[in-house]
């Protein structure tokens, strides 16, 4: 990546593109300068169903959740949690085992029988470089920003450092950053296998491939489509999923496959493409990762998650 004498981290309104240093700045609270100082949060009351209600309302894949008289944090819960309670892992018990097959029931469960408890945090005084480090070393797509009394006072997001990179003039290319060896699975998967992928490999999307059976040579590796957590999110938080019910029995809804709700116009990139102009476009289109395509054939995948891997080295 081009390196810069002079790097300014907070966007000017006069200056148009963010230009990068070569190192994070290390200037104490500096975090502060990219963190979302508006943040919406719950109480531990909230049900499931609310919680991804909110989640979808305000296109969040986190909501943290808080006291409401101290403004401590309390937990988070993550679409990831909320796929995991669909049928992804252990807290799949609770529609399992608490609630058998009883849908209905266990969506109006509290949102803190799901969400994480120890929540990796940020001190307001903490550096950019202490972010990044922090969520590299920690695997979490966010961290929640506390003042001295604990309170929750900002999160920092992955999304932050796109829109840092957003624009900025780089000779690094989608093709250094991408994961090459894909999970992706077929159009028939049920929103609970969907689910389970997504929970066990921990991601955030997975390509649906298939023949192409319009060419006279189809390939299995054609793209298809994406499914995302945010489309289960969706899926649950916009009342889709009651549409589906027959009974009140969870399989009604468990047994809707990925085809009915994946994005079939994908919004794709390739190899040579800039990481600057990557991330312009995952601005544009509010997405968080891209397939890396070759004439409709998937090579790669490129996420939020690798954008923060470039803005490491800076």
């Amino acid at each position: 990546m081009r390196r810069k004498e002079t790097i300014n981290l907070v966007k000017s309104r006069d200056r148009g593109p963010l230009e990068f240093e070569s190192h994070a700045s290390e200037h104490e609270g500096d975090v502060m300068s990219i963190a979302k100082k508006t943040v919406v949060t719950a109480p531990q009351s909230t049900t499931i169903k609310e919680a991804a209600e909110i989640m979808v309302k305000n296109k969040f894949r986190r909501l943290p959740i808080t006291n409401p008289g101290t403004g401590q944090i309390l937990g988070i819960v993550t679409s990831m949690d909320i796929l995991d309670f669909l049928g992804g892992g252990d807290k799949y018990k609770i529609l399992e085992e608490k609630y058998p097959g009883n849908f209905l029931g266990a969506i109006n469960e509290s949102v803190k029988e799901i969400m994480t408890r120890n929540v990796e945090i940020l001190s307001h005084k903490d550096s950019i470089k202490d972010a990044i480090t922090k969520m590299k070393k920690k695997d979490v797509g966010a961290l929640p920003v506390v003042d001295a009394e604990k309170k929750m006072v900002g999160i920092v997001s992955e999304r932050d450092f796109v829109v840092l990179l957003s624009g900025v003039l780089t000779d690094e290319l989608v093709g250094e950053y991408m994961t090459e060896n894909v999970i992706s699975t077929t159009p028939g998967t049920r929103i609970e296998g969907a689910s389970k992928i997504m929970v066990r490999n921990k991601l955030r999307r997975i390509p649906v491939v298939g023949e192409d059976r319009r060419t006279s040579h189809p390939e299995k590796d054609k793209i298809m489509g994406i499914v995302t957590a945010t489309d289960i999110l969706e899926f649950l938080g916009k009342n889709s999923a009651f549409d589906k019910m027959v009974s009140n029995d969870a399989e009604d809804v468990l047994n809707t496959t990925i085809t009915e709700i994946m994005e079939k116009t994908v919004v794709a990139t390739t190899v040579n493409t800039r990481l600057g102009d990557l991330c312009d476009a995952m601005i544009k289109e509010g997405i968080g990762g891209l397939p890396v395509v070759n004439n409709g054939n998937l090579e790669g995948i490129i996420t939020e998650s690798d954008i923060l891997k470039a803005v490491n080295k800076l």
